[in-house]
């Protein structure tokens, strides 16, 4: 179990990149909703969402715990899946794309409020939940966007 843990704490690898591995694995996650995932049927793609974020609430305390850190730059499951709450059913073409790349990452990097709060929640809890209210952020300004354009 623990190099599952570590696979999937670390998105597969990408947390182990040296530079802004957070912002590395939400590219990812736009790459793969732009090749395959934007075809998932809603409930398929929302048990996808389930499973990551209970699995990643699990493996980042767990991981975070052996690494003896609070919040690792390592663990970016929690980016996996803030991003992937801000792609759900946009569609594919590149600028909405990249607009919720950049509203989740900007409002991941300065975590207005309740963003930071969320922070103090205990363990695994902490690390996943304020990369979901940031995906919530950025899901409701760039669906305003896609209503009025």
């Amino acid at each position: 179990m623990k190099i599952v843990g570590k696979i999937l704490a670390t998105f597969f690898g990408a947390g182990f990149f040296p530079l802004a591995p957070g912002t590395l694995t939400s590219l990812i996650v736009v790459a793969l909703y732009r090749l395959y995932l934007h075809n998932l049927s809603w409930p398929v793609y929302l048990l996808i969402f389930l499973f990551f974020f209970f699995a990643g609430v699990f493996v980042s305390n767990k991981y975070s715990s052996e690494l003896g850190e609070k919040d690792p730059r390592k663990i970016v499951i929690d980016e996996a899946c803030g991003q992937f709450l801000v792609l759900y059913r946009v569609p594919d073409s590149l600028f909405p794309l990249f607009l919720g790349f950049i509203l989740f990452r900007l409002f991941d990097i300065i975590k207005p409020y309740p963003i930071k709060k969320t922070e103090n929640f205990s363990k695994g809890w902490g690390i996943m939940v304020d990369d979901i209210v940031a995906g919530i952020y950025a899901l409701l300004i760039l669906r305003i966007y896609l209503f009025l354009k």
